[in-house]
């Protein structure tokens, strides 16, 4: 994987189950409950397909500085040096730099205000 290659996107929203629902009955997409401790976040296969190609999240615990927006993750070297970089520039560090998995991430808003997940190549 090279660095700068969008691997994920997301969405994060205090009603994760209804708009969960609501992304069903619009587009089609099936979701899966994907298992989070005490609550469920949901794993997206358009059509049914076998693979997951995004997540539908509630803004709880770690999840709770991120705003509402589909998100894409773009991979980068390191992710605590891209945040300093951005905060340098005039950008704001949103949330992290901290893990998610196995992977260090975090998320970013840039001087107009666009906001991207950097996640550290793995």
């Amino acid at each position: 994987m090279g660095k700068g290659r969008i691997v994920w996107q997301d969405l994060t929203v205090a009603d994760a189950d209804g708009v969960r629902k609501f992304y069903e009955d619009v587009i089609g997409w099936e979701t899966d409950e994907h298992d989070m401790g005490d609550y469920h976040d949901f794993d997206v296969r358009p059509g049914g397909e076998d693979d997951v190609v995004a997540g539908i999240c509630h803004a709880r615990g770690s999840n709770s500085n991120i705003p509402a927006l589909w998100m894409i993750y773009v991979t980068v070297e390191d992710v605590n040096r891209s945040a300093k970089i951005a905060v340098e520039k005039g950008g704001k560090v949103l949330d992290g730099p901290r893990m998610m998995g196995e992977s260090n991430f975090c998320v970013i808003q840039d001087p107009a205000g666009a906001v991207i997940g950097l996640i550290e190549e793995g």
